[in-house]
């Protein structure tokens, strides 16, 4: 066995070793939630949203379990968690993503390990990867309080000081050691109205107002290293699902992801929330996932893993069916006073509303969200017409009944003091439609 081989054996078995160490965690109380943020950052002329996704920590167990079994690994990967020890903790969740992977085995991955330390605590930027559509930011922090619970929110700024534009996610970090270090990444997704800045600071804050000040790490951008890196696909095909038109426009792959442009006919009947179990597959049976959509109401992108490295013979769209409602269902009225809901979804019901501060939790039952949409609204307004927005929507496993119905709580932002019948308009909703399909990917190699 020659060195190299054996520097190789040595990680796999660190690596396997962190599978052990996954499956001896104790998963915490179901009451205390693990969360999942997508900051979206709009144009500065527009009014800066959040939206946030809540799972139990039950859910975020089983995804770490899921991508720590048998770890194999490149060498150029195997180099890349060489270089940081400590790293093999996350390489389960970078694991996941095949396009990353190959990304980082083509030397793509910056290289960055800048600190700011203060209060007992420190960030570490550890390294980032991008291209014109994605950026991955891998951090590790030490001494930080209360992450188990995901109380902290995050900050990305360009090199004016400005929010980047872009919508981003990040889970709440996984511990790695008995010594209060965490470690985790930023998903990032570059719209058309940003691109990766010259200039990058990434901001932690708490969200508890007791703790007092913020850890900033700001860093250059080697855009370099990706630029020129993108191949488009033209498709122009449309499908049929359900008897909803769907137009496949393009396919556009990047190091880091594949973007395939869809749009959905005008004159559909159904609102068309997404396409169900949709991955794309090649001529050797490799699945490539999806779980990110962006856009419009009729013009969505949806993200894959990227074979932009690995290039197939052959690609097949496929998908289990949709998410969506007829049109007509989208609007409804629902009186506070007798709970009573006029038009809308025949499955969505009023459980009753409570007074938390200067908002007001509204609580549906709706059908089972596991691996479907969840409840989320455009807009509400009240009996005189005033708007409220309704930042979040939480739920929890545990609010799943045996039934298969599951407990939405939705946060109307201010809505203490309004009464009557609101007029409630649905953006998202658990409503799933079997109806398979498949169509093939012209590929130009």
């Amino acid at each position: 066995m020659t060195d190299e081989q054996k520097a190789f054996e040595e990680l796999e078995q660190r690596l396997n070793g962190r599978k052990v160490e996954y499956n001896a965690i104790p998963v915490p109380d179901a009451a205390v939630h693990q969360s999942v943020q997508t900051g979206i950052r709009q144009a500065a002329r527009r009014r800066r949203s959040r939206v946030r996704w809540y799972m139990s920590s039950i859910s975020t167990a089983a995804i770490i379990l899921l991508f720590t079994g048998c770890i194999r690994v490149s060498p150029a990967f195997a180099s890349f968690v060489e270089q940081w020890p400590g790293m093999e903790g996350i390489v389960s969740m970078i694991r996941q993503d095949k396009g990353l992977q190959m990304a980082i085995d083509q030397s793509l991955l910056q290289k960055v390990g800048i600190t700011d330390e203060h209060d007992g605590a420190s960030v570490t930027i550890d390294g980032i990867i991008t291209d014109e559509s994605r950026m991955v930011i891998f951090y590790t922090m030490k001494g930080m309080k209360a992450l188990e619970k995901g109380e902290y929110d995050i900050d990305l700024l360009d090199e004016n000081g400005k929010n980047l534009p872009v919508a981003f996610s990040y889970f709440s970090p996984g511990e790695i050691s008995d010594m209060n270090i965490y470690e985790n990444y930023i998903d990032v997704i570059f719209t058309d109205e940003a691109s990766p800045p010259e200039e990058l600071s990434v901001v932690f804050k708490p969200r508890d107002k007791a703790q007092s000040g913020e850890w900033k790490v700001t860093l250059p951008v080697d855009k370099n290293l990706t630029k020129g890196m993108k191949k488009v696909l033209p498709v122009n095909q449309t499908l049929t699902v359900d008897g909803q038109r769907i137009e496949v426009k393009q396919a556009t792959l990047y190091p880091t992801r594949l973007v395939l442009d869809v749009t959905f006919d005008p004159k559909n009947t159904k609102k068309v929330f997404g396409l169900s179990d949709l991955q794309l597959v090649d001529e050797q049976g490799r699945a490539w996932r999806t779980d990110t959509t962006m856009g419009g109401d009729d013009e969505r992108s949806i993200y894959f893993e990227s074979m932009y490295f690995s290039i197939p013979k052959k690609l097949t769209l496929q998908g289990s069916g949709l998410s969506g409602l007829e049109k007509d269902e989208l609007d409804f009225t629902l009186n506070l006073e007798s709970g009573r809901i006029t038009g809308g979804p025949s499955t969505i019901k009023f459980m009753g509303s409570e007074v938390v501060g200067k908002d007001r939790i509204l609580e549906f039952s709706v059908p089972d969200i596991n691996g479907g949409f969840t409840l989320a609204f455009t807009e509400i307004k009240d009996e005189v017409g005033k708007t409220y927005e309704v930042p979040s929507s939480s739920w929890r496993t545990e609010d799943v009944d045996s039934s298969g119905i599951t407990s939405v709580h939705s946060t109307v932002e201010n809505g203490a003091k309004m009464k009557g019948d609101l007029q409630m308009k649905l953006s998202t909703y658990p409503m799933k439609v079997k109806a398979p399909f498949s169509l093939e990917i012209p590929l130009d190699n």
